[in-house]
């Protein structure tokens, strides 16, 4: 880095990112982290967006935001239109609590050090190598004709639903874990399993890899330790969404888009 590449600074404290106090959302820009007034205990670069290198950093516990700066819980931020911008602070959130929880080697007490041109940690000492954790789950759009399954879960915000996911267990398929999931959260069995993308997601550390299915029979028995409410919706009468930032909100706009443009051909012929 030269002594006037300005970097954007996606720094960390536990849960919450610094960011401007205006809008849009976005972090610091600066030389070095010092220019910012901030001490850190962990630095990695992560990637690029809009030509600017990116910089997370871990900053104690105890760090105050700087003038014009606050801190912001990153759910807090899943509202923001810039994909490129949540994606990137997603990957910081990541990096950074992996740093955090890989100081040590899990199997000997060992301090780990880093591995050089590499994103891993080694412990020294027996050798084991400690990668990013990423937890793979399934997330579903489930049709039945012109209608969506669609659940809220307790920590959705008030009024919000979405479609379902899970995680992948061990020794499960990915086709195997969306049986299983809509099985248990909604008591209905699911068909025709088509894919529809993937997305990384930071809470904590999932990649989520999307499908559509379509409804192959049951009632709708929701798990009460899981789904608050769920129930069948017409795409003309949905409920509020997730926002445009999430493969959710890409997989239901999809296939509402899907659905109208089906039934426009219908009405032409």
């Amino acid at each position: 880095m030269t002594n006037t590449e300005a970097v954007l600074w996606f720094a960390l404290r536990e849960e919450q990112l610094l960011v401007r106090d205006e809008e849009p959302v976005g972090v610091p820009s600066a030389v070095s982290v010092e220019d910012l007034g901030l001490s850190v205990t962990f630095e990695q670069e992560v990637g690029v967006v809009d030509g600017r290198r990116c910089l997370a950093v871990d900053l104690p516990t105890d760090a105050e935001a700087p003038e014009g700066m606050v801190f912001r819980d990153l759910r807090g931020l899943w509202g923001v239109d810039d994909e490129a911008f949540f994606k990137m602070a997603g990957r910081a959130k990541q990096i950074v609590e992996w740093n955090r929880t890989n100081r040590f080697c899990g199997r000997d007490g060992t301090e780990t050090v880093p591995v050089p041109m590499e994103l891993a940690k080694k412990c020294p000492r027996c050798g084991m190598v400690f990668y990013p954790r990423l937890s793979p789950a399934a997330i579903v759009l489930v049709s039945r004709g012109d209608e969506i399954l669609m659940a809220r879960s307790p920590g959705f915000p008030p009024g919000m639903y979405s479609v379902l996911a899970g995680f992948v267990e061990p020794g499960e398929s990915i086709e195997e874990t969306i049986k299983r999931e809509i099985r248990e959260e909604v008591g209905v069995e699911v068909e025709n399993l088509r894919y529809f993308g993937s997305q990384p997601w930071p809470f904590p550390n999932s990649l989520m890899i999307g499908f559509i299915v379509d409804y192959a029979g049951g009632e709708l028995r929701i798990d009460p330790s899981e789904i608050e409410d769920a129930g069948w919706y017409r795409i003309d009468d949905l409920p509020q969404l997730p926002p445009r930032v999430s493969i959710a909100r890409a997989m239901i706009d999809e296939f509402v888009a899907r659905r109208g443009r089906g039934r426009q051909a219908s009405e032409a012929s």
